[in-house]
C-alpha cells in the first residue's frame, strides 16, 4: 500500500487536524506515514491543505503531488486540485459548500453534505470528521477499529471532552447513506 491523500479547504475547517488524525491512524496500524500541512498566511478564512502518505514501505518524500485520495472542503480547492488526482482515485467533496459536480469521468466522485451534516447533528465545527469518516468506509485506507485511541492522541489535553464528538462525526460520516 503506498496512499498518497491531500485534504484542502479554507483555514478554520479542521483541515490540518482531519490529516493528523489519520496519520496517527496509520501509525498506530504500523503503516509508514507522512504528515505535511500548509496554510496561507491567515489562519481562518485563508488556504489550507494537508498531504498525507500512508504506506506500508519507507515514505522517500512527504509532498504528493497524484493523491490517490482528495478530499475538498472548498471550491477553490476543487477547482485547484481537481485534475491532479490520479486514474481511478478518489474525490470526496463536501456537498454543502461545493455545488459543482467533478468534471472528471475516471475518478470515483463521493458528494457528502458534510457541513450541514455537522449542523444537524449538534457538532457545526465537524465537518472534517464527518469527511474523513466517509473516506475510512469508501477507501479502507485506514479502519475504524482502535479510531477513539487515536483521537485521544491527537486531540489536545485541553479539548479532550471533544473526543466523543469527534468520534460521533466519522462514525456519521462512515454511516452515511445506509
Amino acid at each position: 500500500m503506498y496512499t498518497q491523500i491531500l485534504i484542502a479547504g479554507f483555514g478554520g475547517q479542521g483541515i490540518l487536524f482531519a490529516g493528523k488524525v489519520l496519520a496517527y491512524k496509520g501509525l498506530t496500524e504500523d503503516r509508514q506515514i507522512s504528515w505535511l500541512p500548509s496554510y496561507g498566511p491567515e489562519m481562518r478564512g485563508g488556504t489550507a491543505n494537508c498531504s498525507v502518505i500512508v504506506s506500508d514501505t519507507p515514505v522517500g518524500s512527504p509532498i504528493v503531488h497524484d493523491p490517490d485520495i482528495l478530499i475538498v472542503m472548498n471550491l477553490p480547492s476543487l477547482d485547484k486540485y481537481e485534475n491532479d488526482v490520479v486514474k481511478d482515485g478518489f474525490i470526496f467533496v463536501d456537498s454543502t459548500l461545493i455545488e459543482r459536480k467533478v468534471e472528471r469521468q475516471d475518478v470515483k466522485a463521493v458528494y457528502i453534505p458534510a457541513t450541514k451534516m455537522a449542523r444537524d447533528l449538534g457538532i457545526p465545527t465537524l465537518a472534517n470528521m464527518i469527511i474523513l469518516g466517509r473516506v475510512i468506509r469508501e477507501t479502507g485506507v485506514v479502519s475504524m477499529d482502535g479510531l477513539k485511541d487515536a483521537l485521544a492522541k491527537t486531540v489536545s489535553a485541553k479539548h479532550q471532552d471533544l473526543i466523543e464528538a469527534n468520534l460521533k462525526a466519522i462514525e456519521a460520516g462512515y454511516n452515511y447513506g445506509e
